[in-house]
């Protein structure tokens, strides 16, 4: 099993970035692993934590349309660029934290996706240096107000919804390129989406590289790599599944975000 890396909320309210053991005890770093953390001799135990969100990106990169088979399904064709927005920091929350359905949308939808963490400060880079940049892997799900980004025109506000973007469980520093991707609804067998990252129409160094060609990335910044198939409609007590083998699976619950 690869070694996995979290970020983690002590009994007593303290944050910590550490390593996960096959024993689910933490061993704490005194920094995040990005930026050379190291071990402290704490180790917390099972049940004296809270799993957090792997990272606090200053920003979420997403990329769109980056499957043909999604962007066929979405009523288009592949850009012949990758097509990028952003996604606030305040859209995400951890594995087992509820996605939050805002009463302005009468439509949300799950897309799972594999996400980069950064971690070195990346400034017009080129597709070469792109995969040294790239610290590591998790899984995201980049909820979407499907009603709203069509009313729009733009993707600003379906996408930017608090808790809008489920990260985690962890991150682990390498992946199989050919690895599955799989979204599950509630108590479903049969997956609702799947499809092979490498499938990807732009690969994550092309993607790195392009992104930092207009914005800096920092440590910590996270990229979304776009999502397969099989999108569809969440519901008021879903529970939604995504699985990347290698990585885990990243699960949440819908509730009402206006109670």
């Amino acid at each position: 099993m690869a070694q996995r890396y979290v970020r983690v909320k002590s009994q007593e309210g303290r944050i910590y970035y550490g390593s996960l053991e096959i024993s689910l005890s933490v061993i704490v770093l005194d920094g995040p692993p990005w930026l050379e953390g190291e071990p402290t001799g704490l180790i917390l135990e099972p049940g004296k934590y809270q799993l957090l969100a792997p990272c606090l990106p200053s920003k979420v990169v997403a990329v769109g349309k980056n499957y043909v088979d999604h962007a066929a399904e979405m009523g288009g064709s592949v850009p012949c660029e990758p097509l990028i927005f952003l996604k606030p920091p305040t859209t995400v929350i951890a594995s087992e934290m509820e996605i939050k359905y805002p009463r302005q949308s009468q439509r949300v939808d799950y897309e799972g996706e594999l996400a980069l963490v950064i971690g070195d400060r990346t400034c017009d880079c080129s597709p070469q240096e792109a995969q040294s940049k790239i610290w590591g892997y998790t899984i995201a799900n980049d909820v979407t107000a499907r009603d709203l980004q069509v009313k729009d025109s733009q993707w600003t506000r379906a996408k930017g919804f608090d808790t809008f973007c489920p990260l985690g469980p962890w991150i682990v520093r390498e992946l199989n390129p050919g690895a599955r991707l799989q979204t599950f609804l509630n108590d479903q067998s049969h997956p609702v989406q799947s499809a092979s990252i490498d499938q990807m129409v732009f690969p994550p160094d092309i993607l790195v590289s392009y992104i930092s060609q207009v914005m800096t990335l920092i440590p910590g910044d996270v990229i979304l790599t776009g999502t397969p198939s099989g999108i569809g409609p969440l519901n008021l007590g879903d529970r939604v599944s995504v699985e990347i083998e290698g990585i885990g699976r990243l699960e949440n619950i819908v509730v009402a975000r206006y109670s």
